[in-house]
């Protein structure tokens, strides 16, 4: 990977002094808890943290379960000063425009230095939408916080990485990757005094959306998320079919690990698209990393690049993906595949 020597300044207006710093973290919860990908945006936000800043958690929705993602965050971090809580059903779905709005409000209220989010879908529907209200250009996919308004972010599908100083007004929005931001050893429930958790006042709140949910639909499975997981095995278009990636589906149970695919099989229908790995897909890290039938396509090899151990089995010697794999197999998957899922022991 190469590193850009070169500095580019990120500015849409001249930047505005401000005599508070906060830092305001985009939340998304789930099921009463916060999600991973929230967590390491707070784990992101913590950089920012001395004795003259602060880091409040926003969380939106409606319901128990949003206050019980509350009770939840307010102890799940050291560095979170306070949750702010936005109860309306016009927020129990993750549409762009209603979120928007909200976070205009609270910025306005609160008059944040630094609004973060992470890259994920949630993250990249909402958060350029926001920028546009607040009048400021957002810093996308940051992988490293080097100073207050100085970031690293990949370019070029990864292949070189790009400083960014931002030297617009306040807020820097950010959106965070995940991977790069690991969410540390600090268990729920270890701070000793819960953050305090305040309702947003949402008397002047006006929603004009032009758009509604149709359908919001989640794969049920035992196998852990896809974007957190440990271990992650991926299958390509020479899987052939459906039913033949679900060699692949029975090897990450044995593995107790998450399903993969390249935008290929994707396309193919082989499987969902929110299994997607890559520039367009979800980007991951896990400890394991195992790819069947997988090229090595640039904008694949964008999203798994930063795995601790990456496995390539490719019946073809001279495909890329073998350029950064750990190991490399060369072999026939539907003899390679079967001959793993025998021998290795069965889940316990």
């Amino acid at each position: 990977m190469l590193r850009a020597k070169y500095l580019i300044t990120h500015s849409h207006r001249s930047i505005a002094s401000s005599r508070y710093l906060g830092t305001l973290v985009i939340a998304e919860h789930e099921g009463g808890s916060l999600t991973t990908s929230s967590l390491s945006s707070i784990e992101a936000a913590a950089k920012f943290l001395n004795k003259d800043n602060s880091l409040s958690l926003l969380l939106a929705g409606a319901g128990p379960t949003l206050q019980e993602a509350a009770a939840n965050a307010a102890s799940s971090h050291p560095s979170i000063s306070q949750v702010l809580v936005a109860d309306s059903d016009k927020l129990k779905n993750p549409l762009a425009e209603p979120w928007a709005k909200l976070i205009q409000l609270v910025q306005q209220k609160g008059d944040y230095s630094h609004i973060i989010a992470a890259a994920n879908s949630f993250g990249k529907n909402i958060l350029p939408r926001a920028a546009a209200l607040l009048d400021v250009s957002p810093v996308t996919d940051v992988i490293k916080i080097s100073e207050l308004k100085t970031f690293v972010r990949p370019i070029y599908a990864g292949n070189a990485l790009c400083t960014i100083r931002y030297t617009g007004s306040n807020p820097c929005m950010l959106t965070i990757r995940s991977t790069s931001f690991p969410v540390g050893s600090t268990a729920p429930d270890s701070k000793p005094n819960p953050a305090p958790i305040h309702q947003v006042d949402l008397s002047t709140f006006s929603e004009d959306c032009s758009s509604r949910l149709v359908k919001q639909s989640t794969q049920d499975s035992e196998r852990p998320d896809l974007g957190s997981a440990h271990v992650v095995v991926t299958g390509g278009r020479a899987l052939k079919s459906a039913e033949n990636f679900k060699l692949i589906e029975k090897l990450a149970e044995k593995l107790s690990g998450a399903v993969g695919a390249t935008r290929a099989a994707v396309d193919a229908g082989y499987v969902p698209n929110d299994l997607q790995v890559g520039q367009t897909g979800k980007i991951v890290a896990p400890e394991l990393y195992m790819a069947f039938g997988v090229s090595g396509a640039i904008q694949h090899i964008a999203g798994m690049r930063d795995s601790k151990v990456i496995v390539a089995v490719n019946k073809d010697a001279d495909a890329p993906i073998f350029q950064v794999a750990d190991y490399g197999l060369v072999g026939d998957i539907f003899e390679i595949i079967p001959e793993l899922l025998e021998k290795l022991p069965e889940k316990k």
